[in-house]
């Protein structure tokens, strides 16, 4: 079986639309997903790389292109009104999930992505992280304590700077065949690869 090494961050709405999608195409070509959760904000520092967020005129082009993604793949989406959320949190929280309830990892980045995307929540409100916490029926406290866990910080940080050096400049990235693909928009160059291996 073939492997798809998906990079991701939640607060990447091409992820987002990226995340719905590898599965359909891993699923139809009967490919494997290993998950890499990253901080983009790590990777944008280390290559000088930013969000097309803040140019004016690319995050107007984005909101566009992203209901085009969206509509064509019929994956429903929409844009988080309290963007740009601290995905610190966040990340720490599905690396937890994937270091130690690997079976609920999926459950977990699914629910997670949905309430950034698919009906959006304040997840820079500490109240509204929480109620998604127990929405996605995890327990608060354990949650906490895993948020400074030493052993997640450091797969976190450790995948973050595994991306950088493997050339990666931003969200979403794969990698099939040590193949690097960026943005969804190539993602038909990866259906291809799998194809034809």
């Amino acid at each position: 079986m073939q492997t798809i090494e998906f990079y991701f961050d939640l607060g990447s709405p091409y992820s987002y639309i990226g995340f719905h999608r590898i599965q359909k195409i891993a699923a139809d070509r009967h490919a494997n997903i290993l998950w890499k959760p990253m901080l983009l904000g790590g990777v944008f520092k280390a290559t000088g790389n930013s969000s097309p967020m803040i140019v004016p005129a690319k995050a107007q082009y984005a909101m566009k292109d992203l209901k085009r993604w969206s509509k064509l793949w019929q994956i429903p989406m929409q844009m988080n009104p309290y963007f740009p959320i601290n995905t610190l949190q966040l990340m720490r929280l599905v690396t937890a999930v994937q270091i130690y309830q690997a079976e609920q990892f999926l459950r977990v980045l699914t629910g997670v992505f949905h309430a950034m995307f698919g009906e959006p929540r304040n997840l820079n409100d500490l109240q509204e992280f929480k109620k998604m916490l127990i929405d996605l029926d995890l327990d608060v406290q354990q949650v906490q304590d895993w948020l400074e866990d030493e052993q997640v910080k450091q797969q976190l940080k450790s995948v973050t700077e595994e991306a950088v050096q493997r050339g990666v400049f931003g969200a979403p990235t794969w990698f099939s065949q040590n193949e690097m693909y960026w943005g969804i928009d190539h993602l038909h160059f990866l259906e291809h690869a799998l194809t034809s291996a």
